[in-house]
């Protein structure tokens, strides 16, 4: 990087707040995508550490100005590679801008795009409300979250991110600063340009600040882990529990060979061994005669469709040690993995995905690892390394993948995003004309192409 943009630089940030030695950038060249799929990051890279939206907005001024690349980072917990720097530039971190305020009496949380999943929990705790999500890691940033529109276990519920978001502060690639939205929970005023920017990726601008919509507390929760003899029979079970009329916390479809390893890395203990193949449902509730009247609903719905004997976690210490062992299995996975995949279909078509990665599994003689949101028709499909694979033979194995989800009513992605990683499948997944529409909205939003470029649009 040149010497006078870093002195430029740090005239806006501070002496302090620019890194540009090797060993001090490193921590901010990658995020959690497989290493053996992620995009190779560009090392000759400045990062940037702004405290307020009008510091974002003298750095994007004269990145647009001279033409320079600029990276917004959070946490860094992405799997699309959205967040690695893949030219020469500036890597805009918003670690510094956490701050957190929570409006009782709105139930609105109006937080720095650098706070923390766990900052946002723990505030809207402390005044005795709830946010209701847990869109993944608690070390994700809140702008990152609203920028990849997170989605998580609990969405099958509660929704993503962009059904709690209500406002959001962006800066544009070429400097001005918008306010979308805001404490409202009713806004028609023209085209919603708030959703535009929720799930742009960083392509569109720079987030600054949000107001989150929180929710009172539900008071009473059980975990309970429903275990079959068959995978299609344990995704068909989905639909018939919202045709019940419960609708759970969240659903997640689970394989016990991988429960139990994780479990044996933790220290541990799975509490159903009784089959290979299970449902975890997380049920969350206002009172415990709710609670009591749901669990009856689903155990009953569990003896009428033959499922085998359930497991109920109830008490906290025991919900947490299953949560958390759900947490763990795409870092235990991750070491021997080459990909993840989130293909999302109809929750009554998962079967029929199914199926296919049944038929894949038997052909090429693999194990392809699943488990992930089956509430709402969200897996992960894990390809690991498998020996004697090229690149072209995952990309056959991935490429049947989404043509079924796609060919169900799916789509390639459902949470984690394009990034880098998928963005040589739109032209395939997506039409023309909505791809020409989307890059028009690149040009207006961000003539220069700056803002994250290589990420999201072919």
């Amino acid at each position: 990087m040149e010497e006078e943009l870093i002195r430029k630089l740090k005239s806006i940030v501070g002496e302090d707040w620019v890194v540009s030695s090797k060993d001090s950038v490193a921590g901010y060249l990658y995020d959690e995508t497989p290493p053996p799929l992620r995009p190779k990051a560009c090392e000759d890279v400045v990062v940037v550490k702004p405290g307020n939206a009008e510091q974002v907005s003298e750095i994007l001024k004269i990145a647009n100005e001279h033409r320079i690349p600029v990276f917004p980072r959070g946490g860094g917990t992405g799997l699309a590679g959205a967040a690695v720097p893949t030219e020469k530039g500036i890597i805009l971190s918003m670690e510094r801008m956490n701050e957190i305020t929570v409006d009782v009496e709105n139930l609105i949380a109006e937080a720095g795009a650098g706070a923390t999943l766990k900052d946002l929990i723990d505030a809207a705790d402390k005044a005795g409300l709830s946010f209701p999500l847990h869109p993944g890691d608690e070390g994700a940033q809140i702008g990152g979250l609203i920028a990849c529109n997170a989605g998580g276990a609990r969405a099958v519920k509660t929704g993503v991110m962009r059904n709690y978001v209500k406002g959001i502060e962006v800066v544009l690639p070429t400097g001005e600063i918008i306010k979308l939205g805001g404490k409202l929970l009713k806004n028609n005023l023209g085209y919603d340009l708030m959703h535009l920017i929720i799930g742009s990726e960083g392509t569109l601008g720079v987030i600054t600040k949000a107001w989150i919509r929180l929710q009172p507390r539900e008071l009473a929760s059980a975990t309970i882990i429903i275990p079959f003899e068959e995978r299609e029979k344990a995704l068909a079970f989905v639909p018939k529990i919202f045709q019940e009329g419960v609708l759970p916390l969240a659903i997640e479809y689970v394989e016990r060979n991988l429960v139990q390893k994780v479990a044996d890395k933790l220290g541990l203990t799975w509490p159903c061994s009784s089959a290979e193949y299970q449902l975890m449902i997380i049920l969350s509730e206002s009172s415990e005669e709710a609670l009591l009247s749901v669990s009856e609903k689903l155990l009953e719905l569990c003896e009428k469709l033959g499922a085998l004997e359930p497991v109920i976690a109830q008490t906290r210490k025991e919900q947490e040690e299953v949560l958390k062992i759900r947490s763990e299995i795409y870092s235990t996975l991750k070491p021997n993995m080459v990909d993840i995949l989130d293909t999302t279909v109809p929750p009554a078509n998962m079967v029929k995905l199914i199926e296919t990665v049944n038929e894949i599994e038997s052909e090429f003689n693999v194990y392809i690892p699943t488990y992930g949101h089956a509430g709402d028709g969200n897996l992960h499909l894990h390809l690991m390394k498998w020996d004697g694979w090229t690149e072209e033979k995952y990309d056959e194995v991935r490429a049947r993948i989404y043509r079924k989800a796609v060919e169900l009513g799916g789509t390639i992605t459902g949470e984690h995003g394009v990034g880098c990683v998928r963005r040589k499948y739109l032209e395939q997944f997506l039409d023309a004309k909505s791809l020409s529409l989307m890059k028009e909205i690149k040009k207006i939003f961000d003539p220069n192409n700056i803002l994250n470029p290589g990420k999201v649009l072919p």
